[in-house]
């Protein structure tokens, strides 16, 4: 009977310990989250990242393509692989060439896979249009080229909602918005003293936040042209900030103590006073760049120079920005790109997947919930945003605001087909309505009936020649691939 009532005294304390710990140990279906690096043959290698010495992120990438910020001679580039060409990229490989200072930033459009726009240190920013195959030669003409800031354009922002709407930041402390479908400015502001660290937009693109060396954070409405918050010293240190929406509307930061530790905090920016949450993580001279999960509510910090990612997830419970884990690895990292949500693989309960530039090759890294069931994962899938864009460039302007078009997971996404963008280029110093003249040569009415026929189908059997002779190069460059590598 003693030993039965000992027995029966020590399930009762097993049985309160573990409803104590229970209760201790937060509840999240992201606690187990874990990163893990693709296997080797699945890396793009011999790809020479750029030296410049930015805090840019110098890679970006959607479902269709990966982009690459490289080292280039006689002006910048950048390199442009379709997310299926792993393994060993040719030194020969076409390269996205324009710009005749070195490229400092890079962002795909959001609403279109095929759209890439860059900004560069000769002061333009660039808008390519990205053919679905391999090129045969280097890609040189853009689609638009936007020239309006003085020095250096250091920052390059997409619209979240509204079509062909795009921000640039540069060294001029200026802020420029541009209608890209007619290569027009639409805004400039001018609020910022000093050099602008980073941009983001608010989830519906009504607002913006900026980080400044002069040490405050701003959040800026840009139909206003006005500085409507702001914060001095989110951070004391006086190293580069960084700052973030979140899509709550609250406003994620990293930057440095006075003693040069990174700390992180989350602020409401209609209370600017004290912070949500406040913390402080380690000492290192690398900026943390953030990276942020709307639709789970993670962020993923990553340090140029640390060979680790850790992650966060933000929630409205305290202590509010809750750590969950870290991904370590041996090599440091030059850069980071993130993929959008409709690009990960939601067969295998990836919720994120980051790309980590090293030296000389960029690696995958995938962020995994571990789930035994081979079904369909609806609370880790809520809807995404799609492609389509909410409102067209004009809605925005007259102050109309709209959140993202969503689109479902459950049968995993397909990147819809290329669709190209359509620039309407205006001559703003030519204000004379058209001759009769000027009206017949653009119309062709003033050529000959057959003269014109002839032309029209020479230029169209051209067309067909050039499609059909790039396809061929792409197959035997594939073939080529195949062969190198040892499948065939």
């Amino acid at each position: 009977m003693c030993y039965l009532g000992y027995f029966i005294n020590i399930q009762y304390v097993s049985l309160f310990f573990t409803a104590m710990s229970r209760s201790i140990v937060r509840q999240s279906k992201f606690r187990h989250v874990f990163g893990q690096a693709v296997k080797a043959d699945q890396n793009y290698d011999d790809i020479r990242v750029s030296k410049v010495t930015w805090d840019s992120s110098f890679c970006a990438v959607n479902p269709k393509f990966l982009a690459v910020i490289v080292e280039s001679s006689g002006g910048g580039a950048f390199l442009v692989l379709p997310l299926s060409k792993v393994g060993r990229v040719d030194k020969n490989y076409p390269l996205v060439i324009g710009h005749s200072g070195p490229v400092l930033d890079i962002d795909w459009c959001p609403h279109n896979d095929n759209i890439l726009a860059s900004c560069s240190e000769d002061t333009t920013a660039m808008v390519w249009q990205i053919p679905d195959h391999t090129p045969s030669r280097p890609i040189s003409e853009p689609i638009v080229v936007l020239e309006g800031h003085s020095k250096r354009v250091g920052i390059i922002k997409w619209h979240p909602t509204a079509r062909n709407i795009l921000l640039t930041a540069g060294s001029d402390n200026l802020i420029i918005i541009w209608n890209v479908g007619t290569g027009e400015p639409l805004m400039t502001m001018d609020d910022h003293p000093d050099l602008i660290y980073n941009i983001s937009w608010n989830y519906n693109g009504s607002l913006f936040c900026t980080t400044c060396k002069d040490r405050r954070l701003r959040v800026c409405d840009p139909r206003k042209n006005e500085v409507v918050a702001e914060r001095l010293c989110p951070h004391e240190g006086i190293r580069p900030m960084r700052a973030i929406f979140t899509k709550e509307g609250n406003i994620f930061t990293t930057g440095f103590t006075k003693m040069s530790q990174r700390e992180l905090g989350l602020w409401d920016p209609t209370n600017f006073e004290e912070p949500i949450a406040l913390l402080e993580l380690d000492t290192s001279n690398g900026v943390l760049l953030p990276f942020y999960d709307p639709d789970t509510n993670i962020v993923y910090l990553s340090g140029k120079g640390d060979s680790s990612i850790r992650y966060f997830e933000i929630t409205e419970e305290p202590p509010y920005v809750h750590y969950i884990s870290t991904f370590s690895s041996k090599e440091p990292q030059r850069g980071m790109g993130f993929m959008p949500k409709r690009g990960v693989d939601v067969s295998k309960c990836e919720i994120a997947r980051l790309y980590k530039l090293h030296e000389r090759k960029c690696e995958p890294i995938m962020m995994t919930v571990p789930r035994k069931s081979d079904l369909f994962q609806d609370d880790l899938y809520p809807d995404t945003a799609g492609p389509e864009p909410a409102l067209e460039p004009e809605e925005w302007m007259h102050g109309r605001d709209a959140d993202p078009i969503l689109v479902s997971m459950r049968d995993g996404y397909v990147p819809p087909k290329t669709r190209e963008l359509k620039v309407a280029k205006k001559n703003v110093l030519d204000t004379r309505p058209a001759t009769r003249r000027s009206m017949s040569a653009v119309d062709g009415s003033s050529l000959p009936p057959q003269l014109l026929e002839k032309l029209v189908e020479e230029i169209q059997n051209l067309k067909a020649t050039v499609l059909s002779q790039e396809k061929r190069i792409c197959d035997l460059e594939n073939k080529l691939s195949k062969y190198t590598n040892g499948t065939v």
